[in-house]
């Protein structure tokens, strides 16, 4: 049995919805965030000395990182290794040596990687922006927050949604015409996208008909179930 250690309105939420998929059986312990701070709880680091979630434990074996944890629960569950002449193509996951998973790597590691560094650094200085201060320092901070925003932050989430944008535009999915865990890692960020990033159906479509498309999906159902409210979505 798979554990997944879930934390509210997080990056576990996509392991859910993969697991899912997988049709594989599993159970959830949830934490949840600091009210005030949004950091994940103490007891995490119990499980993990980062502290930090997604966290799965499969037997003796504990995997921290999405993109770690898609690979491994790929490498363990869904069958795509080479069987005699025939290369198998797994549910999830294109076949060994192909252009779709060559794309299926590559935007595995840039969900990460490249896509959700400018959208905390707009979650961080939005809430500087916001924060209580000394009513001499609010100003600075306000300012400085309001420029690094414009000058940097947000030019970088709209060049990132444009270049999503024409991707989708060459394929349905992410690695290709086939829907693959690539794009279970690509939903976080663009969620956040949709929740303070400025993606929306009137400036980039295509990116919000791929949301619309994952959200109807039954195992993506499950996993909200499963995993209680998620405010991303929202």
């Amino acid at each position: 049995m798979i554990t997944v250690h879930h934390l509210n309105n997080s990056r576990s939420q996509r392991v859910l919805w993969l697991l899912e998929e997988l049709g594989l059986p599993y159970q959830v312990v949830r934490y949840q965030r600091d009210a005030r701070t949004m950091l994940a709880p103490p007891e995490l680091k119990a499980v993990h000395p980062l502290g930090k979630s997604p966290v799965i434990v499969d037997g003796d074996c504990t995997v921290a990182e999405s993109g770690a944890i898609i690979e491994y629960l790929m490498d363990q569950y869904d069958d795509c290794e080479p069987r005699g002449s025939e290369t198998r193509q797994g549910r999830l996951r294109p076949p060994a040596r192909t252009p779709e998973k060559r794309r299926w790597t590559y935007f595995l590691h840039y969900a990460e990687g490249s896509m959700m560094p400018p959208l905390l650094m707009k979650l961080i200085f939005d809430r500087v922006e916001t924060a209580p201060a000394p009513f001499f320092v609010k100003p600075i901070a306000r300012g400085i927050a309001q420029k690094v925003k414009s000058t940097y932050i947000l030019p970088q989430i709209r060049q990132h949604l444009d270049y999503l944008e024409g991707e989708l535009g060459r394929h349905e999915w992410f690695a290709g015409d086939a829907f693959s865990a690539a794009d279970i890692q690509m939903s976080f960020p663009l969620e956040a996208a949709a929740s303070r990033g400025g993606l929306d159906a009137a400036s980039h479509p295509k990116l919000a008909a791929f949301l619309e498309r994952i959200h109807a999906r039954p195992a993506y159902q499950r996993a909200l179930e499963q995993g209680g409210p998620y405010e991303l979505l929202r």
